[in-house]
């Protein structure tokens, strides 16, 4: 991801927050959310140029169609080599298309790359569709549960695992070198 792609990215996670999220999180949380709120918070981390975030786009002919981030677990108990992927999101007309699998390897791709051994992530309990994608992608539940607040609503976030290896991502990776740039 460069500087160039941040409102792109922003719109993308906003959207998707809308759409994977409806039903979910309370509406008037969903409603409140601006893509150029996002873009602000977003350039500002980006400015912070520290390396701990890797942030990896996905484009196509339409522009960016999907962004992910990923780097060191930020919980309790990491042990070395916990790696966390912290979001992924495709824009919802691209939902279905592979676009979501192809950022996925090149995001596992790239935590082999840092000496990751492991990549943790947190799922909403309730987000079905996000929770079978994980699993589909050699993701399990490791038991772990946590809350997150959503304006005034509390809910359940579930934690999923995979190991991270070189022959492990390279089956995304594939699909993502023709898709994803960073």
């Amino acid at each position: 991801m460069t500087a160039a792609d941040i409102d792109a990215v922003s719109a993308v996670r906003v959207r998707g927050w809308q759409s994977a999220y409806a039903g979910i999180v309370p509406q008037d949380y969903l409603d409140a959310m601006s893509a150029p709120a996002d873009a602000a918070r977003r350039r500002e981390r980006f400015a912070d140029g520290t390396g701990r975030v890797e942030n990896v786009v996905s484009t196509d002919g339409t522009g960016v169609t999907g962004w992910a981030a990923q780097g060191p677990y930020r919980g309790e108990g990491a042990a070395p080599g916990d790696g966390e992927l912290y979001a992924i999101y495709v824009r919802p007309d691209r939902i279905g298309t592979g676009a979501g699998r192809a950022l996925l390897g090149a995001v596992l791709a790239r935590a082999a790359d840092r000496g990751f051994t492991r990549l943790r992530l947190w799922v909403l309990a309730d987000n079905a569709r996000a929770r079978r994608f994980y699993e589909r992608a050699g993701f399990t539940a490791d038991g772990a549960e946590q809350r997150e607040e959503y304006g005034e609503v509390s809910l359940r976030e579930v934690r999923y695992v995979r190991e991270v290896s070189s022959e492990g991502s390279a089956s995304g990776a594939s699909e993502a070198s023709e898709e994803a740039d960073s």
